[in-house]
């Protein structure tokens, strides 16, 4: 079994064109949080490798996303009413386009833990694809900022808002929709915008109850034995499906919703977190047809598993940082604890890999550098002014932070 890449035209070229400058997607051209360099800044303060800092108004957790010299990004103001796409110059940054995309006279419920931009956009050349949830998706022309194509003519209501971001599969654009009244996936054509397929969830959820039907999850696409798999993380369930017709191949169920976690794959095991209430980390065997919840997990971890901050796997482990701040390394093959211990803060943006490092971002505006080891050891303590929702991204040896109200790049 082997991972393909999402969107594997975009990051071919990603790497071919611009080398390790483009971050096409969330958590990057692979899909995996992972970044090449081995020049990333250590430490850095308000006053120490910040190569510029960038004011973004209105509210939104979104990642940026770069391509060449340009990185993107999405904003709303806090009430939902108004909708932005922001593209900053990667040199100096010097905001270049700065457009209300949609307004909303009555935008519907939402807590005032998430936003309304929450959905990180994607990018290849020529072409950003920003994404609202129902409140808009569109394609905007990178070089003006002009609108090639936009929907909003897809229902959902998200009740605390959208936080699904898309992906590019070949010719397609997939973006969930699990809200309270609806829950489907639907692929559109990336040049035109016009609905390829479409398909509801097939799942029980067991209520009546909307809230528990909702997710944030953002998919991959994975080969499994010469098969393209789609892997779907929706509430109560996650789902296999065919990424060019929308043909359903397996579905593993779980008691949990809200799921936000994006799956990881490598060596024959895909890795599924279930969400909230509390989450588990799943290990499946993703070869199987139908329901597979009682044939295909190899393991299942419980204890101080996030619900929000993604994952990462390096080689045959994988770490991760609970809400809540504590640390842990598990051995990938077998879900066995190698290390566990407790980080001041508490965390949703996802982790971030360097060689020999790992960076975690908490919402108080603090970043922790471990060493990426058999042992615990912290390499590094950093202190911005704001916090950290949004997820890192990275363009050559610069980190891209996006704090509450700001867009740093962090560069030594």
């Amino acid at each position: 079994m082997r991972i393909l890449l999402v969107g594997s035209l975009v990051c071919m070229i990603s790497q071919t064109v611009w080398g390790a400058r483009n971050w096409p997607q969330l958590h990057g051209p692979s899909a995996n949080s992972h970044a090449e360099s081995t020049q990333l800044p250590l430490t850095w303060s308000e006053k120490q490798s910040v190569k510029w800092k960038t004011a973004i108004h209105g509210r939104g957790w979104s990642s940026p996303v770069v391509w060449g010299n340009q990185i993107w990004v999405t904003t709303a103001s806090a009430d939902g009413k108004r909708m932005s796409v922001l593209c900053i110059d990667r040199e100096s940054g010097r905001t270049l386009h700065d457009r209300l995309l949609y307004e909303n006279e009555k935008p519907r419920f939402g807590n005032d833990f998430n936003s309304y931009a929450s959905p990180t956009p994607v990018i290849e050349e020529g072409r950003v694809y920003v994404h609202f949830g129902s409140y808009g998706t569109a394609c905007l022309d990178t070089a003006d900022c002009r609108t090639l194509w936009s929907r909003r003519d897809l229902p959902c209501d998200h009740w605390r808002r959208p936080g699904s971001s898309p992906i590019l599969f070949q010719n397609l654009l997939i973006v969930h929709y699990d809200g309270f009244d609806h829950q489907y996936v639907v692929a559109l054509n990336k040049t035109t915008g016009k609905t390829v397929w479409k398909v509801d969830r097939d799942i029980d959820y067991g209520s009546d109850n909307g809230d528990v039907m909702k997710a944030y999850g953002t998919p991959i696409v994975i080969e499994v034995n010469g098969e393209l798999q789609l892997i779907s993380p929706a509430a109560k369930a996650t789902l296999a499906y065919n990424p060019n017709t929308g043909t359903a191949l397996w579905k593993l169920r779980y008691p949990q919703h809200s799921v936000a976690i994006r799956p990881m794959f490598r060596g024959g095991l895909l890795y599924l977190n279930t969400g909230f209430a509390p989450a588990q980390l799943l290990a499946i065997r993703p070869d199987g047809r139908g329901d597979i919840t009682g044939t295909h997990v190899a393991w299942s971890v419980r204890r101080r598993v996030p619900s929000m901050p993604s994952q990462l796997l390096v080689g045959d482990v994988i770490y991760m940082v609970h809400d809540d701040g504590v640390a842990t390394r598990l051995d990938a093959k077998t879900g066995e604890v190698q290390w566990q211990e407790r980080l001041e803060g508490k965390y949703t943006a996802s982790l971030l890999y360097a060689p020999g490092r790992i960076y975690c971002f908490d919402r108080d505006g603090r970043s922790v550098v471990l060493k990426a080891g058999e042992t615990f050891e912290r390499l590094a303590v950093n202190h911005l002014d704001e916090g950290m929702m949004s997820s890192p991204a990275v363009t050559d040896k610069a980190i891209l932070l996006r704090t509450k109200k700001h867009l740093y790049c962090i560069e030594q």
